[in-house]
């Protein structure tokens, strides 16, 4: 038996469900000498911005037990850039690339849904109102109707495929997620960073220059299949799960709670070949667990 590992995410249909989280594998051109990037479901590059953004002061990492703390700031040299030196070689890779993007205003949609969706090689969009570190960058995440209005804004400027970047740092995210779903969203992406802080008790300060970051890793995976349950239960559309994942069994468990494609974002950081791992191991261990396809076992979970 040959599992049948496709992925589908409405519009959009991937050859496996392993994909890279925004931020974490940088243009791919950084990761190319690690793996095959053809051999992946889905690139998500780093954020993209209408203008260049020179991010936060430094220090802008911590690393934290079972976990990250970075405020990076979607530091990026802006969306002209981005597609004349960087989508060039992402549309050669091989694999789909599923641009991120993240605007200030509703308005700044307009151009970026524009030019991308006109530029060629972009197989999606995955709109980013999650970023904790930026002036402005979550309040679209955390407000349903603002969430409905700039997914709406993005939803009439292109036919792309689009993906919503959720934050877990709200009180309903379910509400958030069927906002995006009612202003024509196609995917779920989730989740984006918790909200955290380290602590340089002897100086008295953050160990990260902007104050509070975004937490990752391995200790928001619990979080995170919350967040992907919880959405599951409340829209339609299809769910990307990401935060903690670094194993098979964590790719399963994201499945099960209701997402259908996950993405590796910090385990990339501490195990560049990962996103290369899973998906060579993936068809030996579905065969050994004698599952056909991972569409039957998409939101299973018993709660």
């Amino acid at each position: 038996m040959t599992p049948d590992l496709t992925a589908r995410l409405g519009p959009l249909t991937l050859a496996n469900p392993i994909l890279t989280a925004s931020g974490t594998f940088g243009y791919g051109r950084e990761m190319a000498s690690w793996g095959d990037l053809s051999r992946l479901g889905g690139i998500v590059p780093k954020t993209v911005t209408l203008a260049p953004r020179p991010g936060n002061a430094a220090p802008r990492t911590c690393e934290t037990t079972a976990g990250l703390l970075n405020a990076i700031g979607l530091d990026n040299d802006g969306l002209d850039e981005f597609i004349a030196g960087k989508l060039p070689f992402l549309a050669a890779a091989g694999a789909p690339v599923i641009v991120s993007i993240a605007a200030k205003t509703p308005e700044e949609c307009d151009p970026l849904a524009e030019r991308l969706h006109s530029a060629p090689g972009v197989a999606a969009l995955e709109l980013n109102i999650s970023c904790p570190n930026v002036s402005g960058g979550v309040d679209f995440g955390t407000d349903p109707r603002l969430c409905e209005k700039v997914v709406g804004r993005l939803r009439k400027k292109t036919t792309l495929p689009l993906a919503v970047k959720l934050s877990p740092n709200v009180t309903r995210i379910a509400d958030i997620a069927l906002a995006a779903e009612a202003a024509g969203a196609d995917i779920i992406t989730a989740v984006n960073t918790l909200y955290g802080l380290a602590v340089d008790w002897r100086r008295g300060i953050s160990r990260v220059a902007n104050g509070y970051a975004g937490f990752s890793g391995p200790a928001i995976k619990p979080v995170a299949l919350r967040c992907v349950s919880q959405i599951f239960r409340a829209v339609k559309i299809p769910i990307i799960g990401v935060g903690g994942i670094a194993s098979i069994d964590d790719v399963m468990e994201f499945i099960v709670a209701g997402a259908s494609a996950v993405q590796i974002g910090t385990a990339s950081f501490f195990r560049p070949r990962l996103v290369f791992e899973l998906v060579d191991r993936l068809p030996d261990f579905l065969a050994k667990e004698n599952i056909a396809s991972l569409t039957e076992l998409v939101g299973t979970l018993k709660l």
